[in-house]
């Protein structure tokens, strides 16, 4: 299986888990620190409901990386933001480097 090698983790965010709304606002679970290739590009992207939005990083991340929708992010800038969607890409053995991309607002 061929992954992302570690040499391009250059970078590390923090992703703090959505766990869902409360009466005072979104809740999120304890914080994990992954390392990652971040790319600050924007770009238009599909929503996991189907909305065509605007995303201004994409972190590739080692396979088994989760963030689900909505989770908080905090950049390597310090700038926080949250997860459009994460996709996994599995080359299913063509030699393409498996990872985790996930798309940030």
């Amino acid at each position: 299986m061929a992954r992302l090698p570690r040499r391009f983790l250059v970078h590390e965010i923090t992703i703090e888990p959505y766990l869902g709304d409360s009466s005072k606002g979104p809740r999120y679970g304890p914080p994990t620190t992954v390392a990652c290739f971040l790319d600050e590009q924007t770009r238009g992207v599909r929503s996991p409901g189907g909305e065509q939005v605007t995303s201004t990083s994409t972190a590739y991340c080692l396979p088994g990386t989760t963030a689900a929708p909505f989770s908080r992010v905090t950049l390597p800038s310090g700038r926080i933001t949250k997860v459009i969607q994460t996709k996994n890409r599995d080359g299913r053995g063509l030699g393409t480097p498996n990872h985790v991309e996930i798309q940030l607002e």
